[in-house]
């Protein structure tokens, strides 16, 4: 059996970090029991440079075949000025909308070795471990009518219901695998799509009996990240809630660069961390591929359905970090790594892992 792996690593850091998870998979397949093939295309600028176009025609064929895609990151200033359609994040979207992904899977987890490097006190952060559900297809970033002019800005924020009952379920049946507990967000007291997202939800309750329903408004949802984030286990939103949420939870354990992400429900899965393309500090050696590597372990869970190889990969992070390592964002990190030193020291307790 073969199985396809495009691999986007896109600008800045992307290849960086790309270049360590891809690395790892490599190691897990070492003796080719899992046929894994690998192909690389351009995506974002990258694609801009080489196309003129931030998803080439190839590229997005490519992922269609493909058995899941591994994304770096895409962005940077040498593209700011380039209309709305050719900038690198038109690219992204455009691709998610291609492999119909709607379900965003972004868990947060802090482990023991980093919690003093969160902003937060250490006994608000410890134990956190949540999974945010964000939904990914509708909302205002792709809702109708949509236009700009000198003096006004219009944007739709729409949803129908069967938009919310697919992602909902996505986060029903993983508060099943979890604790137990869905905590659904919105703004349901000001917004007519949060009413219909709530009841929707409530609905769709009825057929998850097992898992406990909660619903929280967006400003009291973000308060309460940083409050006491130990009390979420999976938190459910709509797609502009999920974006900012996900980032606010990111810095619980200190740095963008630790966090992965899926986006599922379509043709193919798309992985990625949540973290941009930092271009400043790209071709530095300092880029984190924590999150990248965290995400390539979800893409073997998810797409693949290889959960031994998939928990080994996540073992192998946690015990680096738990020996001290990391790279220079790691507040915490005892011993300062650069980007490929830190990717082959994961690589070393995955080997040692696997025998």
């Amino acid at each position: 059996m073969s199985r396809k792996i495009v691999v986007l690593p896109g600008d800045g850091i992307g290849p960086e970090v790309t270049r360590e998870a891809v690395a790892c998979l490599k190691l897990l397949d070492q003796d080719g029991r899992l046929g894994l093939q690998f192909e690389e295309h351009p995506v974002g600028g990258a694609g801009v440079d080489a196309w003129g176009d931030p998803l080439p025609k190839a590229t997005e064929a490519a992922c269609l075949s493909a058995d899941a895609v591994l994304l770096g990151a895409v962005g940077g200033p040498a593209w700011d000025a380039f209309p709305s359609h050719q900038r690198p994040e038109a690219g992204l979207l455009r691709l998610r909308k291609a492999l119909g992904c709607y379900a965003n899977f972004r868990p947060v987890r802090i482990f023991e070795a980093l919690v003093e490097s969160s902003p937060l006190k250490p006994e608000i952060v410890r134990g956190t471990d949540l999974l945010i559900v964000r939904e990914l297809a509708g909302g205002l970033y792709y809702g109708e009518p949509r236009s700009l002019t000198a003096t006004q800005g219009i944007n739709t924020m729409a949803y129908a219901d069967w938009e919310v009952e697919r992602v909902a379920r996505y986060a029903f049946e993983a508060a099943q695998k979890r604790r137990g507990l869905l905590t659904s967000v919105d703004k349901a007291n000001v917004l007519e799509s949060s009413r219909l997202w709530r009841a929707t939800v409530n609905r769709v309750a009825q057929d998850y009996p097992d898992v406990s329903l909660e619903h929280q408004y967006v400003d009291s949802a973000a308060m309460l990240l940083v409050t006491n984030p130990t009390h979420f286990d999976v938190i459910l939103t709509e797609n502009l809630f999920g974006d900012i949420l996900s980032d606010e939870a990111a810095v619980l354990g200190g740095s963008l660069g630790l966090l992965p992400s899926a986006s599922l429900g379509g043709k193919v899965g798309l992985y990625e961390p949540i973290h941009g393309s930092a271009p400043s500090l790209a071709g530095k050696d300092v880029a984190n591929p924590f999150g990248t590597i965290a995400s390539a372990a979800m893409l073997l869970r998810h797409s693949l359905g290889l959960e031994w190889e998939a928990s080994t990969l996540e073992k192998a992070l946690a015990e680096t970090l738990a020996e001290g390592w990391g790279t220079p964002d790691l507040r915490g990190a005892k011993r300062h790594v650069g980007t490929a030193e830190l990717g082959e020291r994961i690589r070393a307790h995955c080997l040692q892992l696997t025998h």
